[in-house]
Formats: C-alpha cells, sequence, structure tokens
C-alpha cells in the first residue's frame, strides 16, 4: 500500500503511532510480542517507510555510512561486524561502502551519503588523501563525522584509533630486549599519519637503546601486502644487510617476509626475528606462528559508535557537540616467529 502511513498500522493493529514506530525501528522498550506482531503486519502490506519525509519531521533518516578501504580485509570487517551489530541494536540501519583506499572513490561515497542525509559518516582515511575539503563539507553539513584507523588530527570530528607509536614502540623494543640489534622495518606509504607513526615509534626505540638508525633497513610499502614483504625480504637477502629481527607495519607484510627468509634457508626466528601488526587471524595460522600488535576491531567498533550515540544525544537536547578522542589499548601477542 504505497500511501499507507504508521497511523493506518496503528489503528489496524488498535495500538499508538509510538508504538508502531518504535517497533519498527526495534526499539527494546517495546514488548517481543508487539514487535512481531507490528512487523508482520507491515510486511503482509508491503509498508516501507518513507524516509525523506521521516527526515523532514525529525531530522533523522537512522541510516549511518560507513566507508572503509577494503571489505575483504579481517581488521576493517571486524570494526564492521561491531558497528553493524550496535546500530541494529539501537535502530540504524548501515550502509557499507569501499574506497579501495582512493580519495576521489571516497569523495563520491559521501556524496551519495549526504545525498541521502544520512545521520552520521564512520571514515578510515583512503590512503591518498591529502586534503580534507570533502571532509569538513561533513561537519558543516550538521551530519556526524567519526574518523577511525586512519584519522586527520586537523578535522574537527571525534576519532578513534589507536596509539600507533606506542604500539610500533613496543614492538620494537620487544625486539631489542630479545637481544637484537639490526632491526629491519617494512613500513607504510609515506603520507598516512599511521604509517607516519608507526615509522616514528620504531625510531624512537632504537634511539632510546642508543641503536643507530639506518634508512637502508627501511622499506616502504606502499599497499603493505605479502608481495611486498616478500620483495622486502628478497632485498635484504640479495644486498646483503646484515639483519637480525624485522619489525612489519602489518602481518600481511611481515607473513610476506618470513615465506621469503624460509625459501632462502633462514630459519625463524633463529636467524631472524619477524613481528607483524594488526593480529589478523592469518597470524595465528603461519609456521611458524607470528608475533604481532593486537589492534582489536571489535572495541574500535564499539567505541565508534558509542561517540556517535552521544553525539545524536547532544544533537537531540540542543547541546554543544563535544569531539572526542578515543585512544583503544594494544598488547603485544608473542608468539613462535620471534
Amino acid at each position: 500500500m504505497k500511501n499507507l502511513k504508521l497511523k493506518d498500522i496503528a489503528s489496524a493493529l488498535n495500538i499508538s503511532i509510538a508504538a508502531v514506530s518504535k517497533s519498527l525501528k526495534n526499539y527494546p522498550d517495546v514488548s517481543p510480542k508487539t514487535r512481531e506482531r507490528v512487523r508482520a503486519y507491515a510486511k503482509s502490506v508491503n509498508f516501507s517507510p518513507n524516509s525523506q519525509a521521516a527526515f523532514l519531521r525529525t531530522r533523522e533518516t537512522k541510516l549511518i555510512g560507513v566507508i572503509v578501504s577494503q571489505l575483504t580485509h579481517y581488521f576493517f570487517s571486524t570494526i564492521l561486524s561491531t558497528i553493524i551489530e550496535e546500530a541494529e541494536a539501537n535502530g540504524y540501519l548501515v550502509i557499507v561502502l569501499p574506497s579501495e583506499e582512493s580519495v576521489e572513490i571516497e569523495k563520491k561515497h559521501i556524496a551519495t551519503l549526504l545525498q541521502k542525509h544520512v545521520d552520521g559518516i564512520f571514515l578510515t582515511l583512503a590512503k591518498d588523501t591529502y586534503d580534507f575539503e570533502h571532509l569538513n563539507q561533513i561537519v558543516e553539513s550538521g551530519t556526524s563525522l567519526i574518523l577511525f584507523d586512519n584519522i586527520s588530527k586537523v578535522v574537527p570530528c571525534s576519532k578513534v584509533l589507536i596509539d600507533d607509536r606506542q604500539a610500533a614502540f613496543m614492538a620494537t623494543e620487544y625486539l631489542i630486549k630479545k637481544g637484537k640489534k639490526r632491526i629491519a622495518h617494512c613500513r607504510g606509504p609515506l603520507i598516512p599519519q599511521l604509517s607516519i607513526d608507526r615509522f616514528i615509534g620504531y625510531k624512537r626505540a632504537l634511539e632510546k637503546y642508543h641503536i643507530e638508525y639506518d634508512p637502508e633497513l627501511v622499506f616502504v610499502c606502499d599497499k603493505i601486502n605479502e608481495e611486498e614483504g616478500y620483495e622486502a625480504a628478497q632485498k635484504i637477502i640479495d644486498m646483503p644487510l646484515e639483519i637480525d629481527a624485522l619489525f612489519a607495519a602489518s602481518d600481511l607484510t611481515a607473513i610476506g617476509a618470513m615465506h621469503c627468509f624460509q625459501k632462502n634457508g633462514f630459519h625463524v626466528p633463529k636467524d631472524i626475528a619477524i613481528v607483524g601488526f594488526s593480529n589478523w587471524k592469518v597470524s595465528s595460522l603461519t609456521t611458524p606462528l607470528l608475533t604481532t600488535v593486537d589492534q582489536p576491531g571489535d572495541v574500535i567498533g564499539k567505541e565508534v559508535m558509542a561517540l556517535f550515540l552521544k553525539e545524536q544525544a547532544q544533537k537531540k537536547a540542543k547541546e554543544t557537540i563535544e569531539h572526542q578522542t578515543v585512544t583503544v589499548p594494544t598488547k603485544l601477542i608473542e608468539r613462535e616467529s620471534s
């Protein structure tokens, strides 16, 4: 029924309009029996809420847009699963879009989400996002913007991240305390903040323990994948560079390097100790098992939703929005590769 309204459903079921609205939005203060009854009736009459009309009436669409670099990325899929679960529990529908690490695709997705009047946009920046005008447009529109993982410090919005410098420092210090003196580093691209911070953490650990920094031991991996890790390890073998450990900015890069070293007769960790970053599931399936920094995606997802819900409550109360930066703690998972 094309023109059916909430009041029509309420009249047909002899309940209040508020009960119908809350049932369709899955609010917890409506009994499961009533929710099931409303949803069953709405489905039988092909009722679909008019999101545009709802927006004009309440300035809410109950829609959230989430933009991540890759949908198949284990870390991001963990964050997405948590966000979707938390969003559904609070009556929100989530639109998930991949940027494929492209700022142009990122801008396109943001424009689409703003046209749909989403209540919030959660975003991890593409690696080639150097200017932030399109992000400022989100803020200026009044839409809640929350950056996570790869963020910009200059954009006025809430953020959820880990302390990448401290995490990288912790990983490098761990190797130093294992007696390692020549530690190579497979870092990420030159620009993204998290890549910069992990590199700085690596250098600071060397400085603290009076180990001379050698730029020849640092390899830029733009895609931070397995292939680049393998190539970096091959360069180390071919030069040859004397190293006794490797700290990689991602688990995949670490695993690629480990495969190369093993193929060329090196024993891990006897000849070369290896530490990765993120604690992907695959890191617990390698031979040997990979030591890595745990980056808890589920906690990050929960914190993102908590910040968003807090901002929505502040908007409804006509209070000043208080932007926050939440730093999620990390830890080192020690396994066989070190």
